[in-house]
C-alpha cells in the first residue's frame, strides 16, 4: 500500500502541514501512523478523510468541532448502512434457500 509524506499530502491536499498536524490532535480517528523514524505516513484513506474535512471547513464552514461531530455521524450512518446491507444478504439467503426448498418439493 502506498503511503505519502506530510509535505506529499500538502501539495496533493492544499492542506498546510501545520493544519494536517492540528486535526491529527482534535479529530478523532485521524490518527497518521509514523514510521521507525517517526515520519507520518499518510495512507489514501487518510487523504480521503482530510479532503472530507477541507470540504466540511473550508467550503461547508464548519467549525472544527462541528467537522468533528459531522464525521462521526458519518461513521455512524455508514455503519447502519453496513448493517442493512448484511441483513439483505442474510434475507436473500435465507429466501433463496426456501425458494430451493419449495422447487425441490414440487417434484
Amino acid at each position: 500500500m502506498k503511503t505519502y509524506s506530510i509535505s506529499e499530502v500538502e501539495e496533493l491536499t492544499g492542506v498546510k502541514q501545520h493544519v494536517l498536524r492540528y486535526w491529527e490532535e482534535v479529530i478523532p480517528g485521524f490518527s497518521i501512523q509514523k514510521n521507525i523514524g517517526g515520519r507520518r505516513e499518510y495512507t489514501q484513506n487518510d487523504i480521503e478523510m482530510i479532503m472530507r474535512l477541507k470540504h466540511l471547513i473550508l467550503e461547508q464552514r464548519f467549525t472544527t468541532e462541528g467537522a468533528r461531530l459531522q464525521l462521526l455521524e458519518d461513521a455512524k450512518t455508514k455503519s447502519q448502512n453496513i448493517e442493512v446491507v448484511q441483513e439483505i444478504h442474510e434475507a436473500r439467503s435465507e429466501l433463496t434457500d426456501l425458494y430451493l426448498l419449495v422447487k425441490g418439493n414440487k417434484k
